[in-house]
């Protein structure tokens, strides 16, 4: 629950006079030399390897895992376990692994490799990635240094899943309950909704990395509560800066702010069930929203409004064309819902929730926008765990979401887009979008860069007009952190989710 003004003042008067760590409960002690200290946003639900469970639990996940390839600052896959990686044909991609070990100092190998892709694509899985590596026939490992995956139909986007935080390789020792991994730190305990502690791992592959000793991370909910630890001293770097927050940040001396453009809001739906089942009221849905309105409310002007789906206008793959295809057009909205049989509206409930002040804000926006086309929407406003997990349950008819496309790529849409994909709480729950499901398979078996526009541009248009999610808005994400911090990056467009991979170069002075 958000803070009164009353509380917001006691704690900008105890920012100002050193006893903000005392209300705040937090550890007062002297920092250990080389110990960060990191304000996470909320307490990660789990940190299971290959389970999506919101951006605060990735951050964790990468600094514990690593997978075959990850990102670089310039936004750009580079090489990770796997050292080199190529395309033997339309089927095949050969991966080359480095010499480098797991956290139990076991080396890693083309079998932990392939145990690890077996598990994702098992009956029983629930990694958020498993119908995309089912589509691997099958994993040959010639040595163990060799990995060859033979896939079922040409897959040019492969790499990327590869580069995904969802898809770190892990060791085949590991249980059911502990998971190694080869990444930079070590998980060392943890308490249970407050914080966890993690110890640099000496035998990390990359020489001299990591440069810190230690990463406390503390969760503050409360995004007041984050800023005035920062600025405090409590702690070093925190993440999802409140945008009521940045210029403030930005103007402080002993503070940097680092924000990038690239996540974005948008609403999914219920359509296993009326009313948000029909296109034409999601279509309604979509008209009704003034998406200036939101980008004011929510994110103080940092951002723009996105009535399309979030494909930058930087991208190669942008369409202008429909960059206006859910336009606010309220007499339009009203006309679908009649077409739909509901001209004198419904009741609904809209899920978010209260944890970010982003959802709850863009939430509060939508609702009265709604209510202006007859649509009476209820708002349930839980913490971050338990909306995820009404939203893996399907128990809404229709919710708030914010979140980043899987990478730069197009496909990288297909997690918010694809219906044919296993239920997850950040696309519409029970909703199928076969034509969609059929044009990302395309898209991901061309090779040629003129006939995947030519798909991409297709999908767009059928999204328009079916309307399986709701684009509202881009926002800047942000990171801020004491001038004492260097080497950590916000990684550029969609990747801004992948910054925790810098906290291997990061150091404090």
């Amino acid at each position: 629950m958000a803070i009164n003004a009353t509380r917001r003042s006691i704690l900008a008067g105890a920012a100002a006079t050193g006893l903000l760590p005392f209300l705040l409960g937090a550890d007062a002690r002297a920092q250990p030399a080389g110990a960060l200290r990191f304000g996470l946003s909320s307490y990660p639900p789990n940190i299971q390897p290959w389970a999506n469970s919101g951006t605060a639990a990735a951050t964790i996940k990468l600094m514990i895992y690593r997978g075959l390839i990850s990102y670089g600052t310039d936004g750009q896959l580079h090489p990770e376990l796997a050292e080199s990686w190529s395309r033997e044909n339309d089927l095949t991609w050969v991966f080359r692994l480095r010499d480098a070990k797991f956290q139990n100092g076991d080396k890693v190998t083309a079998a932990d490799v392939k145990w690890t892709l077996e598990q994702v694509a098992s009956e029983k899985s629930t990694a958020h990635l498993r119908t995309e590596i089912r589509k691997i026939a099958r994993i040959e490992t010639p040595d163990d240094r060799t990995v060859r995956m033979i896939t079922r139909v040409p897959l040019v986007t492969l790499p990327n899943w590869m580069a995904s935080y969802h898809l770190p390789v892990i060791s085949r020792q590991s249980s059911g309950r502990d998971f190694i991994g080869a990444g930079p730190f070590v998980l060392k305990s943890q308490e249970r909704g407050s914080s966890l502690e993690l110890e640099a791992f000496e035998g990390f592959y990359k020489p001299g990395l990591p440069k810190l000793k230690a990463i406390r991370v503390v969760a503050y909910a409360d995004e007041n509560l984050r800023v005035a630890a920062l600025q405090s001293g409590d702690v070093d770097l925190i993440e999802y800066v409140p945008w009521q927050s940045m210029a403030a940040i930005g103007d402080n001396p002993q503070l940097k702010l680092d924000a990038v453009d690239g996540p974005f809001m948008y609403l999914v739906f219920n359509g296993s069930k009326p009313p948000f089942n029909d296109a034409r009221v999601r279509k309604a849905v979509a008209h009704a929203v003034r998406r200036e309105d939101l980008v004011k409310a929510a994110f103080f002007g940092r951002g723009s409004p996105m009535a399309h789906l979030p494909i930058p206008e930087n991208n190669p793959y942008y369409n202008a064309d429909l960059k206006d295809g859910w336009n606010y057009d309220p007499a339009l909205a009203k006309k679908l819902l009649a077409e739909a049989g509901h001209g004198n509206g419904f009741a609904c409930n809209l899920l978010s929730t209260a944890q970010y002040g982003m959802h709850k804000d863009s939430a509060e926006v939508v609702q009265q926008h709604l209510a202006a086309i007859g649509i009476q929407a209820t708002l349930n406003l839980p913490d971050w765990a338990t909306r995820v997990a009404i939203g893996n349950r399907g128990q809404y008819d229709l919710a708030m979401m914010g979140t980043a496309a899987d990478s730069n790529d197009p496909d990288g849409l297909s997690n918010i887009l694809d219906g044919s994909l296993a239920t997850a709480y950040i696309r519409s729950y029970g909703l199928p979008t076969p034509r969609i499901s059929e044009l990302f398979a395309a898209g991901r078996a061309e090779f040629d860069e003129a006939k995947r526009k030519a798909i991409y541009r297709e999908l767009e248009q059928v999204a328009i007009a079916e309307a399986p999610i709701v684009g509202l808005s881009w926002r800047s994400q942000g990171y801020a952190m004491r001038q004492a911090v260097s080497g950590f990056r916000n990684l550029p467009g969609a990747l801004t989710f992948y910054s925790g991979l810098t906290l291997e170069t990061t150091t404090l002075s």
